[in-house]
């Protein structure tokens, strides 16, 4: 009842029975406790001119309190921590942005504590009401077990079977949710974005590496082994390429950013060219910066094609850092989605769905909102 009204509202209770079954009497019982206890209002609001549903009651929708709840994202890269405080709708109330001094494990979560601890200190002393702090959700990229608090295996930060939910726990006596930061923007974009109408979708990040969240038959995605959605991993590239998972040929290897400059280093011949320098050259037209994202475009396009083939969700959002250079490879990107998706799948909408690393921290405080709502145990409360 509670992930409806949130997710879905302002609704009124007339539209939660005809949506879960229930009698209107079965709702106002089940959400007496929620009214009780601050986490929603109904507050009456006119539905038309005169302020009524039809004839006889006016319309008293329910809606979380946003002030209720606060809850803490922090998305972790190989160079700084960001992190936000959000309400319980996932509005962002607070912003902190650490530059990382290693990407030691180690060294990586007292940063972290640090910074959670700072960002706990902001929401105590803001001007805005906050409510409670509900957790701390920490979003990290590459095979996360998301049941155990464990990074099994991040190429990007160089880690391997680091236990994040316990270590921070030691240092932090906050609930602990720690997921793949891909999934995590999905999870975001499920219950406060451009998802909580679709049927299904993914979310395909493009920067230092690409991800794919899926939310398909009412959940997202997470895999009988917690990992799901690995586009940038298909081996769809050429097979002399060596991706930094230390396997050949992924999508990585053509298509991340990095590769785009690393191709566009190569082929020009200046080694000290930059990721913006590299789109300056391919927007001015240089034959060879616009073979490096042409090549790219071919791949995702391809990639892309390849999971709504096999998933078949209605909506692709293409997100992340990379998403300032989508001109340079969107129409060869289209073409080889066109040319590659089976029958119906070609229907599928792509739409550009532009993130800050600020959005991949919300996506993180989103997770924690989703197991509070859901009631799941914390990982780790600290010792």
């Amino acid at each position: 009842m509670l992930t409806k009204i949130l997710t879905q509202g302002p609704i009124p209770r007339v539209e939660i029975a005809r949506r879960t079954g229930l009698s209107q009497a079965a709702v106002t019982k089940a959400v007496a406790p929620l009214i009780e206890t601050g986490f929603v209002t109904d507050q009456a609001a006119p539905a038309d001119g005169d302020g009524q549903l039809g004839i006889g009651r006016p319309v008293s929708p329910l809606t979380v309190v946003p002030s209720s709840v606060s809850v803490i994202g922090v998305k972790v890269t190989p160079t700084s921590l960001i992190g936000v405080t959000t309400d319980f709708t996932a509005g962002i109330l607070n912003v902190r942005h650490d530059e990382l001094d290693s990407t030691d494990p180690e060294a990586v979560i007292e940063q972290l504590a640090g910074h959670v601890k700072a960002l706990i200190a902001a929401l105590k002393s803001g001007t805005a009401v906050a409510g409670p702090l509900a957790g701390i959700g920490i979003a990290v990229s590459g095979d996360v077990d998301a049941a155990h608090g464990v990074v099994r295996d991040s190429p990007l930060m160089g880690w391997r079977g680091v236990p994040v939910a316990e270590l921070l726990g030691k240092l932090v006596r906050v609930p602990i949710v720690v997921s793949n930061d891909v999934r995590a923007l999905t999870v975001a974009e499920h219950w406060f974005g451009a998802g909580v109408n679709a049927d299904s979708f993914a979310v395909v990040t493009i920067g230092s590496g690409i991800g794919c969240g899926l939310y398909v038959n009412g959940e997202v995605v997470s895999g009988a082994y917690g990992v799901s959605g690995e586009l940038g991993h298909l081996p769809l590239a050429p097979g002399d390429l060596v991706c930094t998972c230390g396997r050949r040929g992924c999508v990585e290897t053509v298509a991340s950013s990095d590769a785009i400059l690393t191709r566009t280093r190569e082929t020009t011949g200046q080694a000290d060219l930059d990721l913006a320098g590299a789109i300056k050259l391919a927007h001015e037209g240089n034959a060879h910066a616009r073979e490096a994202f042409d090549r790219a475009g071919e791949v995702i396009g391809a990639a892309l094609a390849a999971m709504v083939n096999l998933v078949g969700p209605e909506l692709v959002m293409i997100a992340g850092e990379g998403v300032a250079e989508y001109d340079l490879y969107e129409e060869r990107m289209r073409l080889a989605f066109a040319e590659h998706a089976f029958g119906a799948a070609g229907d599928c909408r792509l739409m550009l769905r532009s993130h800050t690393f600020d959005d991949w921290a919300r996506g993180a405080a989103a997770t924690v909102i989703r197991s509070y709502v859901r009631g799941e145990p914390p990982l780790e409360r600290g010792a």
